[in-house]
Parts: structure tokens; C-alpha cells; sequence
């Protein structure tokens, strides 16, 4: 499974992780790229520590949006957050997703700072990491 640093923009990092069940205290701050679906429990996950940003997989949406109802749960905390399709990037697989993903959601927060449908995982993130 893979839990790495994929980018440091200054003094933020851009962490990548197969899973967002891997997030740990030292992630707080920090912008998460998560192969996980955006459901509420990676939405709860996510919560745990104090994060910048978190852009999840969008797991196909599913039925009432479950696979990005995390979106709205960071926005609550005015936490930016996105899902990347999951027709560009594999469920589960941080890298396929930072290589070859683009957003298909945004909560509000990410809006805020230019996030939007259609830009790749790698410019979001670096937009994220640039923002105030």
C-alpha cells in the first residue's frame, strides 16, 4: 500500500495514500491525494487531524452521492476538498490517480481557491498548496 510524500510546495507537503485509513498526526496540514472513495467514512477519516485539502476518488458517485459525500463534510469544517473521476484514476491507487487523474467535484472551499471539474489531480493540488 502506498503512503508517500508526492510533492512539497515550500512548507506544505502533498501527501498521496492508497488509503485515507493510512492519514496519521503527522499528515495534519498537509494536502492528501487518497485513492479512497469520498464516502462518510473516509469523510470521518479525513476529520481526524487538521488537514489543508483532500481530494478523494469519486468512486462513480453512487447512489445519492454517496461517493463524495465527504466533500460536503469537509466543507462544514471550510476544508477544501475534491473527487477525481474514476474513469481517470484507479480507486485505491494514489498514483494512477495523481498521474492521470482530473476533478469531477468540488466542494466550495476548493472553488474558493480556483479548484475546478475538469482541472488534473496534479494542478489542484498545486493550486491547494499555493493557497492561503
Amino acid at each position: 500500500m502506498f503512503v508517500g510524500e508526492l510533492e512539497r510546495a515550500g512548507s506544505i507537503a502533498i501527501w498521496g495514500m492508497d488509503s485515507i485509513a493510512s492519514i496519521a498526526a503527522a499528515h495534519a496540514g498537509a494536502i492528501v491525494l487518497t485513492g479512497s472513495h469520498g464516502g462518510q467514512s473516509a469523510g470521518e477519516y479525513a476529520l481526524k487531524f487538521p488537514l489543508r485539502a483532500v481530494l478523494f476518488n469519486d468512486a462513480g458517485i453512487g447512489k445519492d452521492e454517496a461517493g463524495v459525500v465527504a466533500l460536503a463534510m469537509l466543507q462544514a469544517k471550510d476544508v477544501a476538498a475534491a473527487a477525481i473521476a474514476h474513469t481517470t484514476g484507479r480507486i485505491g491507487d494514489a498514483l494512477d490517480m495523481w498521474n492521470h487523474g482530473y476533478l469531477s467535484r468540488v466542494n466550495a472551499a476548493a472553488e474558493q481557491v480556483g479548484l475546478e471539474e475538469g482541472m488534473s489531480a496534479r494542478e489542484a493540488a498545486r493550486r491547494l498548496a499555493k493557497s492561503q
